[in-house]
């Protein structure tokens, strides 16, 4: 990465995580809609242990937790798309694609924006799960392996929303950047592992991608070793296509300004 690429996106995370500090509010929703999630599937449904078939050696908080943890990174893509879209509507991105020499900076300080953010909200996570008393069986390299899982979930969200928010160029598009996300993430085994689904829910949850990243979480956190290889494939593919994604897109604002 050369000098001036580099200060571009120094530039871009440091004005971001200027502005989150500065308004806490824009950090909340990014814990709060986790903490929820975790608190209504880990307490609420918790008798779904109890289901014959059921096994998993960490018990549901763990099991409930994975998800959330990597639904809270996809989050932080979210969010960091409706940083872009409202800097948009402000000007300050058609101000920075004239003067930035090297225009991918600009991608690049808005993922590690999202992942900052990601960073944050998953230690505060963590560590309020952990007081709960969630069990954890896997290894330190396991559970970091997790992270890295999560990380590469939160790169490819906010790839994704960047290019729309490039394309678009307003918070308008909101909802179309988050429900994709969602809609993979749901269609995923949220409450029981994939072998107890049944029915078209269980053909889509095959076809998935999701699927095998949180299985291999869920087995890390566990202390075993599930679709490893598979799950780190599809993350780092999903990862490449939703770079060429944001690729394509900047490269056609950078036009719409030009």
């Amino acid at each position: 990465m050369s000098g001036s690429t580099w200060s571009v996106a120094m530039a871009v995370l440091r004005r971001v995580m200027i502005q989150t500090f500065k308004n806490p509010a824009i950090i909340i929703p990014s814990l709060a809609f986790p903490l929820v999630f975790l608190v209504a599937f880990a307490g609420g449904l918790s008798t779904v242990a109890d289901v014959p078939g059921f096994s998993f050696k960490g018990g549901y908080t763990a099991f409930q937790f994975v998800f959330v943890f990597l639904q809270m990174a996809a989050f932080g893509g979210i969010f960091t798309g409706y940083r872009i879209a409202e800097d948009y509507e402000s000007g300050f991105v058609r101000r920075l694609l004239i003067a930035a020499p090297r225009s991918r900076g600009i991608i690049i300080g808005f993922v590690l924006s999202g992942l900052a953010r990601f960073a944050l909200t998953g230690v505060l996570l963590w560590a309020i799960a952990l007081l709960a008393g969630m069990t954890v069986l896997g290894s330190p390299l396991q559970i970091a392996a997790i992270w890295l899982l999560a990380a590469l979930l939160c790169i490819a969200s906010t790839l994704w929303v960047a290019g729309l928010a490039f394309r678009f160029q307003s918070v308008d598009i909101g909802s179309f950047m988050q429900t994709p996300i969602f809609v993979l993430l749901f269609l995923a085994p949220v409450y029981v592992p994939l072998a107890l689904l049944t029915g078209w829910l269980k053909i889509a949850a095959s076809a998935n991608p999701i699927t095998a990243i949180l299985d291999a979480s869920r087995g890390f956190i566990s202390g075993e070793q599930t679709k490893v290889a598979l799950a780190f494939g599809l993350a780092a593919l999903l990862t490449l296509l939703m770079a060429l994604w944001a690729a394509l897109q900047l490269r056609r604002a950078q036009r719409g300004v030009a």
